[in-house]
C-alpha cells in the first residue's frame, strides 16, 4: 500500500505538476484511509480492497465528525488514487466507482463589501518599513485577486511596474498575467526602498540576498501564515467582520469585478480557473445582490 501510494505522490509532482501543499494533502487524506483498511485488514493491498470497505470509510468519517467538505475531499483523493492504479495496471477495477461523497450544502463565497474594502486598504499607516510592506501587501491581494500562496510567491521580477502586470505562478505551476492597478503599483514602489534596507542588511550578515517581493522583518520571504496572521490584526484594529480571510480578498476582487460590469470569461481568466463551472458561484453572489435592490426599490415588488 505505501509503495502504491508513494508511485501515485511521485507521479502528482512530477507528471501532473501539482503543488507542494496539494501532494501533502493527498498524503495526509490517503494515509488515513489506508490506516483505516489496515485496521479491518492487517495484510490489505490496493488488488484487495472492495467497495463495501470504501463505504465503511466514508460511514467512519461522518462518525467522526468531519465536515461534508472534508468528506468529500478524502473520498475524492482515494478515487483519483485508484483511477492511477488502474491506468498503471495495478488493479483492473476501482472500488471506488459508484461511491459518492456527501451530497454539498450550496454555500456561496464570504466577500467583503467596497466600503469595508476601503477600510482594510487604508488600515496600514505606512509609517514603518512594515506598515508600508503591508500596505502594499493587501493592494496586491486585492487588486490581483490573488490566492494568498501567489501573493507570497510573487518575486521582483514577476512585476511589470510600466504596465501594471504580473506574472503568477497558480496552482499546478500555471502561469497567468494579473493587473496590479495605479494604487497597488503605487504602494509597490513605496515599498521598494523599504525592501531594499532589509537587503541590505542580510548582505551586511552576508546572506544572499532574496528574489521575494515580500519580506518578513529577518529580510526572507513571507510566509502564507505570516499574511493571515497581519490581516487578521487589521480586520481586529479596524472592526471589520473577523471571518474575514486573504482568500476573502480573491472573493471580493470577483464579486466587485462582475458588479462592475465585467464578463465572466474574463473573470475566469483573471482567477486563473480552468472551469467556468468554478467562476460562476460568484455569479449567484451578484444576481442574489440585484435580487435584493430589486425588491428594496420597485414599487411593484412587495
Amino acid at each position: 500500500m505505501n509503495e502504491a501510494l508513494s508511485e501515485f505522490l511521485r507521479y502528482l509532482g512530477l507528471e501532473k505538476h501539482s503543488s507542494e501543499m496539494t501532494v501533502k494533502s493527498y498524503r495526509e487524506d490517503l494515509t488515513q484511509a489506508i490506516e483505516f483498511l489496515r485496521a479491518q485488514d492487517a495484510g490489505i493491498t490496493p488488488t484487495r480492497v472492495t467497495s463495501r470497505q470504501l463505504r465503511a470509510f466514508s460511514v467512519w468519517l461522518h462518525d467522526q465528525g468531519y465536515a461534508k467538505s472534508t468528506i468529500a475531499r478524502r473520498i475524492a483523493a482515494v478515487r483519483s488514487w485508484f483511477r492511477f492504479l488502474c491506468r498503471q495496471g495495478v488493479v483492473k477495477n476501482s472500488p471506488v466507482e459508484g461511491l459518492r461523497g456527501p451530497r454539498q450544502d450550496s454555500k456561496l463565497p464570504h466577500f467583503m463589501p467596497e466600503p469595508a474594502i476601503d477600510t482594510l486598504l487604508a488600515a496600514p499607516t505606512g509609517e514603518t518599513p512594515l506598515g508600508i510592506r503591508d500596505k502594499a501587501l493587501l493592494e496586491c491581494l486585492y487588486a490581483g485577486g490573488l490566492r494568498v500562496s501567489e501573493l507570497v510567491g510573487l518575486n521582483v521580477a514577476d512585476v511589470d511596474v510600466g504596465d501594471g502586470s504580473a506574472i503568477i505562478r497558480g496552482k499546478g505551476k500555471k502561469e497567468r498575467l494579473a493587473f496590479l492597478g495605479p494604487k497597488a503599483l503605487e504602494a509597490l514602489k513605496d515599498w521598494m526602498p523599504a525592501r531594499d534596507q532589509l537587503m541590505a542588511q542580510r548582505a551586511v550578515a552576508g546572506k544572499k540576498a532574496p528574489t521575494a517581493i515580500f519580506l518578513n522583518k529577518l529580510g526572507t520571504r513571507l510566509t502564507a501564515r505570516s499574511v493571515g496572521r497581519l490581516l487578521a490584526k487589521y480586520i481586529r484594529g479596524s472592526g471589520l467582520d473577523p471571518a474575514t480571510s486573504p482568500h476573502t480578498l480573491r472573493h471580493s476582487f470577483a464579486t466587485h469585478l462582475l458588479d462592475h460590469g465585467a464578463d465572466i470569461r474574463s473573470v475566469q481568466e483573471l482567477l486563473g480557473h480552468r472551469s467556468l463551472t468554478t467562476t460562476q458561484i460568484y455569479t449567484h453572489v451578484t444576481t442574489g445582490r440585484l435580487q435584493e435592490t430589486y425588491q428594496k426599490a420597485h414599487p411593484r415588488a412587495n
